[in-house]
């Protein structure tokens, strides 16, 4: 390893990251600048800041490793965050939250739902719903980052979560969105052309071309390992045996759990009250598309052809090299790439989760700040310097993130992605949705909606998804069996297929048998 350019690069990076903070500071003189921007911000710096916030080290770590565990199936997430992510995302939802969002004066997701609502609770519950959950994804963002820290460098796993941790808090405490969005634009281009030298780096490696090198890994289905073909592995080119334990994980927990939850995730959300028209949001459609079919295609890509690559230098598929699902793809770029673009990766892979725990820490900072304190316990009177709480909001955030990171375990990163997501979609998607949409949804659904759907995820987590109520052990405790409902698939199906259901039912029937309550009207900018 090359450390006197390890360090070049790595002083170059911060100083750029520095920069853009101390820009980013300098610009913020109100707590609408620091919540939202000043709502000022232009389509290019939206679309690249919200794709560097979808894409964290999850994205290339953990879902990396699971497609060199699954394959290429793996490909139908990467269509669903385009389709889902970004077009209808910015199309059908982006524009009327602006909308809405500018009209009311919301800064963050709860207050928009609690202000269009007219629901303090609403506000209140939705905000302890993400400061309560977010830190499990926040805490697998920043596992994914530290772990390939790692396994490249040697580096101590708990030196290198602290300090990138460290450089994350700095510039989210003193710049506020303006900095996370700045920042995580530029760590959004780093993805890319980091991604795109992937790409001819991983077919140079094979020594093949596109064509050859997918015919291959579609040869190779006689190198399943036995205990995952026993449960509907049929190699790396394939979808999993339908209704398998395989197609159950892949299908159910992450193509669904991720490409639906997409669309309710608070800190992606935000991103639509930072700028000034839809006219941003309309220009941004194609930057996005483009980054996430690159970055998360790519990746992807890479880890179902890992497969061939280690099979081709040490005899086994990528399984059996590590049994980490989520020390796989450190280990193939390690292998097979240059030091060079080792060291570029790791810039990318931490700037994959700079950019998302910048986001995730500034979304729980305000939820707790403005939306639990201000607006739930001062009955919307700010304090005196209400920024300065919202930075201890932030701090807070980032505390709880670091402890749950230490009690993570193993080949998680992934897996809590798709568990936070799918959580957020049972709870906010629903009440969101007809927020923009049915006008006959009443304060009494939207509120009733949102703790079902919290509360069903949570019950299957505990009592129906094996996976986790297993680790839990409750159920095991309080019924004597792992699941409450043993027979097959109960248990391997995802609890976003069981709550998501619970919320949107709830929503139209206790709105249909409760008055109307009367609303502002989201009025044209």
């Amino acid at each position: 390893m090359n450390y006197i350019l390890l360090g070049i690069i790595a002083i170059v990076y911060v100083f750029i990251l520095v920069a853009l903070s101390w820009y980013a500071y300098r610009g913020t003189k109100s707590a609408s600048d620091y919540m939202v921007g000043g709502r000022s911000m232009n389509s290019v710096v939206m679309a690249l800041s919200y794709g560097a916030t979808f894409i964290s080290a999850s994205a290339i770590v953990g879902f990396g490793g699971m497609s060199a565990a699954f394959g290429m199936g793996l490909q139908w997430l990467c269509l669903l965050n385009m389709l889902v992510g970004v077009v209808i995302a910015f199309i059908f939802f982006g524009k009327k939250t602006r909308r809405i969002g500018y009209s009311l004066g919301a800064n963050t997701f709860p207050q928009l739902m609690g202000r269009f609502f007219h629901s303090k609770a609403l506000e209140i519950i939705s905000a302890a719903i993400i400061f309560i959950g977010m830190p499990l994804y926040a805490a697998v963002v920043m596992k994914g980052g530290a772990v390939f820290v790692e396994e490249i460098f040697h580096i101590d796993y708990h030196l290198a979560l602290l300090v990138f941790t460290l450089i994350v808090s700095v510039y989210v405490i003193t710049g506020g969105m303006k900095g996370v969005m700045y920042t995580s634009a530029f760590q959004a281009v780093l993805m890319f052309v980091c991604m795109f030298i992937l790409l001819v780096g991983l077919y140079k490696s094979l020594g093949m071309g596109f064509v050859e090198a997918n015919q291959m890994l579609d040869s190779m289905d006689a190198m399943v390992p036995e205990s995952v073909a026993a449960i509907g592995h049929q190699g790396w080119a394939k979808m999993p045996v339908f209704g398998s334990e395989q197609w159950f994980s892949l299908v159910t927990s992450l193509i669904l759990g991720v490409g639906i939850g997409c669309l309710a995730q608070p800190q992606l959300i935000v991103r639509f009250l930072t700028v000034r028209s839809s006219k941003q949001l309309n220009q941004g459609i194609f930057i996005g598309c483009l980054f996430l079919f690159i970055t998360v295609g790519v990746v992807y890509h890479a880890g179902a052809l890992s497969n061939l690559y280690f099979y081709q230098n040490h005899g086994k598929v990528a399984m059996e090299m590590v049994s980490d699902i989520d020390k796989i793809i450190p280990l193939f770029i390690n292998e097979s790439m240059p030091n060079w673009f080792t060291i570029l990766l790791m810039l990318c892979i931490i700037s994959a989760s700079m950019s998302t725990l910048s986001s995730q820490f500034h979304t729980m900072g305000t939820s707790v700040a403005s939306d639990i304190y201000v607006d739930g316990m001062k009955d919307g009177q700010a304090p005196k310097h209400f920024t300065k709480w919202i930075k201890l909001g932030v701090l807070i955030s980032i505390v709880i993130s670091y402890v749950v990171c230490y009690m993570l375990k193993e080949s998680i990163i992934a897996r809590g992605t798709a568990m936070f997501m799918g959580m957020c979609a049972a709870a906010f998607l629903p009440t969101y949705f007809c927020m923009l949409y049915w006008k006959k949804v009443t304060r009494q659904g939207a509120l009733w909606s949102v703790i079902a759907g919290f509360v069903a995820s949570l019950f299957c987590l505990g009592f129906l998804h094996r996976k986790e109520a297993a680790a839990i052990g409750l159920c095991q405790a309080i019924f004597g069996k792992p699941v409450l409902i043993e027979a097959y698939p109960f248990p391997l199906i995802d609890p976003i297929v069981f709550a998501l259901p619970v919320s949107i039912l709830v929503i139209v029937v206790v709105s249909l048998c409760t008055q109307p309550t009367s609303q502002k009207q989201a009025m044209q900018k």
